[in-house]
């Protein structure tokens, strides 16, 4: 019990002295990944379209020279950013690209290489994910809108596309939340984000567990957060539990229930005039029937 209570007051006097800085570094790793997150949706949609456009042997070579090589080229770009750290590729695109380079090529922010290096790493999985979101449409939506005349890149933007971006939100949602995390790595380029802050707050004072207890609290805070907010979208994309039936639609009038707009009293007076002489003429035609 008195070690609980040490360990709260630990953490009161760090959090008291240091909590501009924790701040500042959560500050950080909600805009790093927030911003790295959109951007790498943006690739992984494109990645994701381009490996799913089709072409058949009756296509001319050229298409299929180029659609088979922006396959490869996307199979390979997934491949190596998916099975490497992202610590491993911050140190080669921040560090590597000056070595290779001869300093011709060098990042003069350390905003732009870490939005960078998160953003590459994201499209990466998200391409896989547009990808899977595409297939899983069924093959009758691509067929219907080819039937009505839609071309590829208009059966993609208002048939297909529409329907992945619901199926893949949890995943977009979840690499959110894994870039939440993982920006940690970015203090190997001297990016100053969250865990960047833990490590200088214990450099200093040598307090390892009470700061690192504050960074779990704040991260722990974070994903829950974003888990919460992401599931309402979610709800709000799929709209109401229930739907009310249209009562005035055009196809009524096959129904015989049809009114022109333009038809006003006069069209009511006709069309009394004319039950009034049907019936008439029945009524004429019971009374010769009985003579």
């Amino acid at each position: 019990m008195n070690v609980f209570l040490e360990l709260l007051q630990d953490i009161a006097r760090l959090w008291t002295k240091y909590y501009p800085m924790y701040l500042r570094g959560i500050g950080s790793t909600l805009l790093l990944a927030l911003v790295a997150t959109l951007i790498g949706c943006i690739i992984g949609f494109v990645c994701g379209v381009l490996n799913t456009i089709p072409y058949t042997p009756r296509d001319s070579v050229v298409k299929r020279f180029f659609l088979g090589l922006i396959r490869a080229l996307v199979r390979v770009y997934v491949e190596v950013f998916r099975g490497t750290p992202m610590v491993l590729q911050a140190v080669f695109i921040y560090y590597g690209l000056p070595y290779f380079t001869n300093n011709a090529v060098h990042f003069e922010s350390v905003w732009l290489a870490a939005i960078i290096i998160v953003s590459i790493n994201t499209g990466a999985y998200m391409a896989e994910s547009v990808r899977g979101g595409i297939i899983s449409i069924d093959i009758g939506q691509t067929e219907g809108a080819k039937a009505i005349g839609m071309t590829h890149v208009q059966t993609m933007t208002k048939v297909i596309l529409p329907q992945a971006l619901r199926n893949i939100m949890p995943q977009i949602g979840n690499n959110f939340i894994i870039n939440v995390k993982d920006t940690s790595v970015m203090f190997i380029i001297s990016f100053t984000e969250f865990f960047a802050a833990h490590r200088y707050i214990v450099g200093v004072n040598n307090m390892y567990f009470p700061s690192a207890t504050i960074e779990m609290i704040g991260y722990l805070t974070l994903t829950l957060v974003a888990s919460f907010l992401l599931r309402w979208v979610e709800k709000r994309m799929d709209g109401a539990d229930s739907y009310e039936l249209v009562q005035v639609d055009p196809l009524t009038m096959t129904a015989g229930t049809y009114s022109h707009p333009q038809r006003g009293s006069n069209y009511d007076e006709q069309s009394k005039e004319y039950r009034d002489r049907v019936k008439q003429s029945l009524k004429f035609g019971r009374n010769r029937g009985g003579r």
